[in-house]
Parts: C-alpha cells; sequence; structure tokens
C-alpha cells in the first residue's frame, strides 16, 4: 500500500511539472494551448538524441531539454501564438489543435514510430525497501530522484510568482495590459518569457518522464486529457490547486491499475466528475480574479 502510494506521488508530481506551464498560460495569460504536450514530446526527443547519439549524461540533457523546448517556445511565441491572444478561445483551441497534430506527424516522418529508451546512470536505478508500522515501503531511486526535482520546482515557482517582481509584472500585465504598460512593464516581454519558461518545464516533464511514460510520437495526444484534468481539477489561479489534482491523479491512477486494472480509466474520470461538480472553478480557483 505504501509503495503503491509512494509510486503515485512520483507520478503526481511529474504530471505537475508536465502540466504546470499549461496552467500557467491559461491562467494567467488566458490563452488555451493545447499543444502543451508537444513541448513536453520536444523535450523528451532532446533527451534521446543527446543520450543515444551523443552520448550527453543523463543529468546534463535534463537543463538541455528545458533550454530547447524553452526556445521554441518563445520563437514560436513571437512568431505564431502572439496573434492569436485575442482571438477567440475556440480560434485558440483549433489552432494549438493543428499545432499538435503537425508536431505528432513530424516527429513521426524524423523519429520513426517506435518506442523510445534511454538509460538511465546506475545510482538511478534499483530501489529501497524499508519496513514500516505500516507496511513495506519500496522506493524507486528515479521515482525518488522526479520527486526531488519536482518538490524543488514546485517551491521555486510558488516563490517567482508569488513573491519576485516579475510575478507581479506578469498578474499586472493580465488584468490590465494598457495600465501594465503605462507603467513602464513591457507587456510582450513578460508574456514572451512566461510561455517560453512554461514550454521549457513542459520539456523538462518529458525529459524526466522518457522513462517512466513512455516516448513515441503520439506522446501529446496520449497525455492531453491528463493535462487538461489537472488544470481543470485543480484551477488556474495558484500553483497549489494544480499540484494538488496531479497528486490526486497520480495516485487514483496509479491505485486503481494495480488494484482494478480493467477500471483505472473509470476510477480517474469519476474523481474528476465529484471533483467538478463540488468545485466546478477547481480547487484553488477564485472566482473573478487571477493571481
Amino acid at each position: 500500500m505504501l509503495t503503491i502510494l509512494f509510486d503515485g506521488i512520483a507520478y503526481g508530481m511529474l504530471l505537475f511539472v508536465l502540466a504546470v506551464g499549461l496552467a500557467v498560460t491559461m491562467g494567467l495569460m488566458n490563452f488555451i494551448n493545447l499543444a502543451h504536450g508537444a513541448f513536453a514530446m520536444v523535450g523528451g526527443y532532446t533527451t534521446v538524441l543527446l543520450m543515444q547519439r551523443l552520448q550527453v549524461p543523463f543529468l546534463v540533457c535534463l537543463p538541455l531539454a528545458f533550454l530547447v523546448s524553452g526556445l521554441l517556445g518563445a520563437v514560436l511565441e513571437r512568431t505564431l501564438y502572439r496573434p492569436m491572444y485575442r482571438r477567440p478561445h475556440l480560434d485558440q483551441v483549433l489552432f494549438s489543435i493543428g499545432l499538435t497534430f503537425m508536431a505528432v506527424a513530424a516527429m513521426d516522418y524524423f523519429m520513426g514510430s517506435s518506442q523510445q529508451i534511454i538509460q538511465l546512470p546506475a545510482y538511478l536505478k534499483g530501489r529501497s525497501e524499508f519496513d514500516t508500522p505500516l507496511g513495506l515501503l519500496g522506493m524507486g531511486h528515479y521515482r525518488l530522484f522526479i520527486i526531488a526535482v519536482c518538490a524543488a520546482l514546485t517551491v521555486a515557482l510558488q516563490f517567482i510568482l508569488a513573491r519576485t517582481r516579475f510575478g507581479s509584472r506578469l498578474r499586472a500585465a493580465v488584468d490590465d495590459q494598457r495600465v501594465a504598460a503605462g507603467l513602464g512593464i513591457n507587456v510582450n516581454i513578460v508574456f514572451l518569457s512566461t510561455f517560453a519558461v512554461g514550454s521549457g518545464l513542459a520539456g523538462l516533464g518529458g525529459a524526466l518522464g522518457t522513462e517512466v511514460l513512455g516516448l513515441d510520437p503520439t506522446f501529446p495526444l496520449k497525455f492531453m486529457i491528463y493535462f487538461l484534468i489537472v488544470v481543470a481539477v485543480g484551477g488556474t489561479s495558484s500553483i497549489t490547486g494544480p499540484l494538488l489534482a496531479a497528486l490526486l491523479l497520480g495516485i487514483a491512477d496509479v491505485a486503481g491499475k494495480y488494484y482494478v486494472p480493467k477500471l483505472g480509466g473509470f476510477i480517474v474520470y469519476s474523481l474528476m466528475i465529484a471533483i467538478l461538480i463540488w468545485r466546478p472553478h477547481g480547487l484553488f480557483s477564485r472566482l473573478g480574479g487571477k493571481s
């Protein structure tokens, strides 16, 4: 039981890093980017190529995956996404879904449709087991590493958005772009930086998740619904909501697939429906405002 809980927490933390960029763009930038999973796929394939063809160490690949995905996000934000900010949400959805299918087709053409495999360093393989009063706890070393990395990112994001000048400028730019510009805030740079960081986090999540989730060209389509569940259930007005939603989703998914494999998906979606009936705007959302 404790091992399932541990694996569920690791899975949930990974989903949070993958989805938090989407929560930021939807909640703070008011833009629906369903192509978010494509940036995660880019980070995963960046890691695969660097490790398989250039023999780059895994820990070096992680920041490089963040940088490559973030740079791609910055370029696309400047060239393709920015004109869509003022368009209706339906236009944004259709536009970003189109980009997703283009990314899937391009990756399938250049990289093939087979599942990608990476070799983790020896110190991240294996697991440790501990006897506790509640039972045996088995902790996979790589999942423990995922939890540590994701926890550090969570603290850093919460601090940046809530306590730094950049976070204040971002909230001001979202609330009223004209007033923010009048106060000397470069709204375009703020949005560009936010989108790039969100894309980079998706790429980092994709790099971390290659060994756990698997990686193939259909990755953005397979996990799009999970990203949307995290954002919808957690709300988009804070980091806390998506984090809790991702943990609930991860634990429910792992436990459901272990105890009742045939009903695993049913349990996840039932939990989502129940939470949305109870809190239609998300667990930590505030009506009528953004933070």
